[in-house]
């Protein structure tokens, strides 16, 4: 088992990044549009690309909360679909892994 201090520091340090990510993303989401029809359709195909990549931020986000939790509770590094240990090796490859192997790979 990774030591838990370790992987909540950085845990916490990359939630903090993905939430000034989407922060970032949402203020531009949020500027005005140009006047001319050719520089808004590029702008509404730059916008689509950047709600994914907020959505993809959001998502990541949630994981590493959930994982935050699953420390405070004891239960960080059990799989919450069979309750065998997810491993170390995965772990420290996704440390906000929920999932062993075997239920990931499904």
């Amino acid at each position: 088992m990774p030591d838990l201090d370790t992987v909540r520091t950085q845990l916490e340090a990359r939630l903090a990044a993905l939430l000034a990510e989407a922060k970032e993303i949402d203020a531009e989401l949020s500027e005005p549009h140009g006047r001319d029809w050719e520089e808004r359709a590029t702008e509404s195909e730059g916008d689509e690309v950047l709600e994914g990549l907020g959505n993809a931020a959001m998502a990541e986000a949630r994981r590493i909360q959930a994982a935050l939790t699953h420390i405070d509770e004891g239960s960080y590094g059990t799989c919450t679909s069979c309750g065998e240990p997810v491993g170390d090796k995965r772990l420290e490859a996704v440390p906000d892994a929920a999932l062993c192997i075997n239920y990931a790979s499904r």
